[in-house]
């Protein structure tokens, strides 16, 4: 399984964002979880999300 399918979208079914509570979107080609109510991107490693704050990107 290669890094970029190791995450399973249906992970977003029980994932909110830790920030706003809000519902996540997937970005495959960046490997991110999307939070558009916190203008935040959460990294996703090895197939993990990492839904820390600190580790978060702000959006543009």
């Amino acid at each position: 399984m290669s890094e970029k399918s190791s995450f399973d979208p249906k992970m977003l079914e029980a994932m909110t964002c830790p920030q706003c509570h809000g519902l996540l979107q997937y970005d495959a080609e960046k490997q991110e979880l999307i939070s558009r109510g916190a203008n935040l991107a959460f990294p996703i490693r090895n197939g993990i999300p990492i839904m820390l704050i600190d580790e978060a990107r702000a959006l543009d």
